[in-house]
């Protein structure tokens, strides 16, 4: 497989190594959708739109979360974060066996 370039930002933090928990360095969303990035982002390849950068934080964070409303507008908010947590399986590890230079 060829190595591809994926754009972050310098001051993001590096990614975890695998089963470490989430860090926001972003490179999992940046690379490609999750299933529900998909259908945010009307696409299955590339970076998912709903990739939002927190300034305050200093790390990635996913839209769907941070912003239920603006998703998934017909849900109740605490019940959409508590779905995308598990569609997203937000807090369970790094799961992107992806090599950074």
């Amino acid at each position: 497989m060829r190595p591809r370039t994926i754009l972050l930002r310098a001051d993001a933090p590096a990614k975890p190594s695998t089963g470490q928990p989430c860090n926001g360095c972003g490179l999992c969303c940046a690379a490609e959708p999750c299933p529900l990035g998909m259908w945010v982002s009307r696409r299955t390849r590339g970076r998912c739109a709903a990739l939002r950068w927190q300034s305050e934080a200093g790390q990635y964070r996913c839209g769907v979360l941070t912003d239920p409303a603006r998703h998934l507008p017909w849900l109740p908010a605490r019940w959409a974060q508590a779905l995308v947590r598990r569609w997203i399986a937000a807090q369970q590890g790094c799961d992107a066996e992806l090599q950074t230079t």
